[in-house]
């Protein structure tokens, strides 16, 4: 459980970060933890793994690939019937492996599809770090022209990890802090092609979940129209939001924005935001780009066991 709490901590603390390589970490985690369980039967193994899936579950609530990767190596197990201990642990391990190469093959394929999107000669708006989105724009560059605009993403800076990333591929970017988005988006109307970002969560109703300055930059980029594109994979949708269950916006520690503020002054620090459909372009996933509001249909043909 030790190997568990870690993963969680770090996932919490945000050493761990992005969507996608949160759920690697979660996942694979499960897999290591399910190996060196003990357990005297089939039924007590399972427990002790529903255990060690809250932990992981409840280390960032807006993270639904990472929901989803434990649920999808869980009830490929137990389908699996396993007669002991031991095979049951092979299945879990077997099972965790599968979903990061899934992960993995899907970040393959959507900058594949997404580069093709990408006109020659472009100029691109980004916001915070998407590991999907930097894919896409270096997969692009090895044929075409391009530049990108994106925010430094307060207050933890994420932006600057996808500046570096994009930098060290030879790609001319030119950093902003957030509260100049509006400004350069108005100022450079004419010259942005479209922008890209990434998403944590997606609903039913094709709804995204994404960094916190999202939305503002999806009603300008609306207002100018530019399109705007998801970049995601489908295991990014939220099963649950098909029942009603809504999607929890997590709220940081404030200490992230000040750790030092002055009495009197109250501080909230809410991580995510969300993007509706309207505002959407298309989102751009490994089977294909399509609108947001087809999510459901796309994820149910998928992986219609992960859908209660």
């Amino acid at each position: 459980m030790e190997k568990i709490q870690d993963v969680a901590e770090k996932i919490k603390k945000l050493e761990i970060q992005g969507a996608t390589n949160v759920a690697l970490a979660g996942v694979k985690a499960l897999g290591d933890h399910a190996g060196s369980l003990k357990a005297s039967s089939v039924k007590e193994f399972f427990q002790k793994i529903e255990d060690s899936r809250r932990i992981l579950e409840y280390s960032r609530v807006t993270e639904p690939c990472l929901r989803n990767g434990l649920k999808y190596a869980i009830k490929k197990a137990r389908l699996a019937e396993a007669t002991d201990v031991e095979e049951a642990k092979s299945l879990i391990m077997t099972y965790t492996e599968e979903y990061i190469e899934l992960l993995r093959s899907a970040k393959f394929k959507i900058a594949q599809i997404g580069a093709k999107r990408i006109p020659d000669d472009s100029l691109i708006f980004t916001h915070c770090h998407s590991s999907a989105v930097t894919q896409i724009i270096i997969e692009a560059k090895k044929t075409k022209k391009l530049e990108v605009i994106n925010t430094e993403t307060r207050p933890l800076f994420q932006g600057r990890i996808t500046a570096r990333e994009l930098a060290e591929h030879g790609i001319q970017v030119t950093h902003i802090v957030d509260s100049a988005m509006r400004w350069v988006v108005k100022h450079f109307k004419n010259k942005i092609d479209l922008i890209l970002i990434g998403a944590d969560s997606i609903t039913a109703e094709g709804t995204v979940f994404n960094k916190i300055g999202s939305r503002l930059l999806g009603l300008m980029a609306h207002e100018n129209h530019i399109p705007l594109y998801v970049v995601t994979t489908i295991l990014k949708y939220n099963p649950d939001s098909l029942l009603g269950n809504l999607e929890t916006i997590e709220m940081r520690p404030v200490g992230e924005i000040w750790d030092d503020p002055p009495k009197g002054v109250k501080l909230l620090n809410p991580a995510f935001e969300t993007i509706s459909h309207d505002l959407i372009a298309s989102l751009i996933t490994e089977v294909g780009v399509f609108p947001a509001t087809l999510i459901s249909e796309k994820f149910e043909k998928e992986f219609p066991f992960l859908v209660e």
